[in-house]
């Protein structure tokens, strides 16, 4: 008879980091609808009518292009774990975990289980599971960091549009976050000695591995920022960097906030970001960035579990049934 596996448990700080969510979202969504309680949905539509077909597939590309990066960040640390899995399988399981915690937020229902189970089925500890996680997080930090410095350097007066700080700040700031990213990479290739913090002890990728690394991570963003840049109308289009820098900005304050798919928090972020752009415009260009890349990629990522967890069920049943032959 198989083992039972283990799966993480819910902790207080789960519970605390979802009711945060619950609460993010409440709040933002009060103060949309004092900035809203005059958009008709009829706008709304007419807005999402006027984005011409070809938007809307570049839009659908940047949403493959997110996605596929999101996988990547798993291969990447799976090669750097020293572990060999299909491509196939981590693209499932990629593409599910995230869909799953993009729309969640809440970690111990979404993203880490999924991978728990998933990578368990191929061999991996939970020791070597929970570092694939930690690494695919770093990853994405690693992204944000060198995304937002280029932005900060690129366009030092975006930033006084959220935050009444000189552009010469903002040039510092993204300095910075790429002097940060360069002390990474020379670790890397120096070999510098491990970070210890506690019980966590992390050795210095190889410098294939961070090369990969600095791809990747900014790669799912700019694709990400990408979709909402093609769903804006064209006459009143700010530029990709404006909606890539906004985008940053909203996103971090999102998963910061926990709010269960950054509900009413990116919605808030944009309009107040974006007040040169019809508020009907920056609604519905966000509506189009929910629809990609978080209720599509949700709705199949649940018939992806689904077909997971059947499979795993007729296999289990076939080891414990003991379908002996009579004699």
């Amino acid at each position: 008879m198989s083992k039972p596996v283990a799966t993480p448990k819910l902790k207080r700080s789960d519970l605390l980091w979802t009711l945060i969510g619950l609460g993010a979202v409440v709040l933002s969504c009060f103060l949309l609808y004092r900035e809203l309680h005059n958009v008709s949905l009829d706008e709304v539509a007419g807005s999402l009518r006027a984005i011409p077909r070809l938007n809307w597939l570049l839009a659908g590309g940047a949403t493959l292009g997110a996605y596929f990066a999101l996988a990547w960040y798993d291969h990447i640390a799976l090669a750097h774990l020293g572990k060999r899995v299909p491509w196939r399988f981590i693209t499932l399981c990629s593409f599910t975990t995230y869909a799953l915690a993009h729309n969640i937020g809440a970690s111990v229902f979404s993203g880490a289980v999924v991978r728990y189970r998933a990578y368990r089925s191929k061999g991996l500890s939970p020791q070597e599971i929970g570092l694939l996680i930690f690494f695919c997080s770093f990853t994405f930090g690693l992204g944000t960091l060198l995304a937002s410095g280029c932005v900060l350097v690129l366009r030092p007066n975006l930033i006084q549009q959220i935050l009444n700080v000189p552009p010469a700040l903002s040039v510092a700031i993204g300095l910075l976050l790429l002097l940060l990213i360069g002390l990474y990479g020379l670790g890397s290739w120096r070999q510098f000695k491990p970070w210890t913090w506690g019980k966590l002890h992390i050795e210095y990728p190889r410098l294939g591995i961070v090369a990969r690394q600095l791809l990747a991570g900014p790669l799912e963003l700019l694709c990400a920022a990408a979709i909402i840049y093609f769903a804006l109308p064209a006459a009143h289009n700010p530029g990709y960097l404006v909606v890539l820098g906004v985008f940053l900005a909203s996103f971090s304050l999102a998963l910061l906030s926990h709010a269960p798919g950054g509900l009413g928090v990116l919605e808030m972020s944009f309009i107040t970001a974006l007040p040169g752009i019809p508020t009907v415009d920056v609604l519905a260009a966000l509506i189009v960035f929910r629809a990609l890349y978080l209720l599509l990629p949700f709705a199949l990522s649940l018939l992806v579990v689904l077909g997971f967890e059947w499979a795993q069920w007729r296999r289990n049943k076939g080891v414990d049934g003991d379908p002996r032959p009579p004699a």
